[in-house]
């Protein structure tokens, strides 16, 4: 079930979000403050750590982003893409056949739904091969008021904290293969900036939703001109300002990154309607001003 060569992930601590735990969801004692390890490998020492409180601000920040906190946006199908997005992160999921450049996640996410043990649905559980089973947005449109779409989103709407918990282990996974990843004089400069992130709930917010929006920036795939978007190349474009700090850094590459995606893409959607949207989100990338420490 939900194969498509996505190895099984293993079980983790939950980070339940307030308010958005459900019935069909198993929850454990949430400690204080959760404290992530960066990656398997022990030379890269950067750790994400959240309050509980901090990750319930996280995660629906996240689906404030996507979604803007709406209901009908849990299943949508975006103009100019050949797959639809679901729950809290607007996970990709593939249907029949279609093969993008974009790291599909939604299958990845049900697998870790079945190992937390989560009540998924039926029908979606008995797809085989895993795949979205319309083949485009016409067909999508066509019945998404059914009964089976309106269970698919009252499921992702019940499950936020798993969701969120996902996107936060998805991001910490990564950290050890993106400063791997990068050039070898540069990799103690990329784990630097990766650590001065690390200090504050924005910066961990930062990491988290851009490794969820724009993904790790590793895969060969998610290239224009030989240019990736992702969180390696905003590490790299980063300019080591003093006059800055580190998020303020993160935040200005981060527009530069996708500026430069906008305009290396063939389909001038992405600079008319995405690239406005997505500096948008980058204003997002601030301290939250309940968790500021007082000067």
């Amino acid at each position: 079930m939900f194969g498509k060569s996505f190895a099984l992930l293993g079980l983790i601590t939950v980070f339940a979000l307030a308010g958005c735990d459900s019935a069909n969801e198993t929850t454990d004692p949430v400690p204080e403050t959760q404290d992530m390890s960066a990656s398997e490998s022990p030379d890269v020492d950067v750790s994400l750590a959240l309050t509980s409180a901090q990750l319930d601000w996280v995660g629906q920040q996240i689906f404030r982003n996507e979604c803007a906190g709406r209901f009908q946006c849990l299943v949508h199908w975006n103009d100019g893409e050949a797959f639809p997005s679901l729950g809290i992160g607007h996970f990709i999921w593939y249907p029949k056949g279609v093969e993008g450049r974009f790291v599909e996640s939604f299958p990845a996410l049900m697998e870790y739904m079945e190992q937390r043990q989560v009540n998924i649905p039926q029908w979606l559980r008995a797809l085989e091969p895993f795949d979205a089973p319309w083949s485009r947005k016409a067909e999508f449109m066509a019945v998404d008021d059914s009964p089976r779409l309106a269970e698919l989103r009252e499921f992702l709407a019940g499950t936020q904290g798993i969701q969120a918990e996902f996107i936060f282990r998805r991001a910490r996974q990564s950290l050890g293969k993106i400063v791997e990843a990068a050039p070898d004089e540069r990799k103690s400069e990329v784990a630097n900036r990766l650590k001065a992130l690390s200090q504050t709930p924005g910066g961990v917010y930062a990491i988290i939703d851009y490794v969820n929006f724009k993904g790790e920036g590793l895969s060969p795939k998610e290239r224009y001109n030989e240019q990736g978007w992702g969180l390696l190349q905003v590490l790299l474009a980063m300019s080591g300002s003093a006059d800055h700090s580190a998020l303020v850094q993160f935040r200005e590459a981060a527009a530069q990154v996708l500026t430069r995606r906008a305009e290396n893409a063939k389909d001038p959607i992405e600079r008319e309607r995405w690239l406005p949207g997505w500096l948008k989100r980058l204003e997002t990338y601030e301290e939250p001003p309940v968790f500021k420490i007082s000067e």
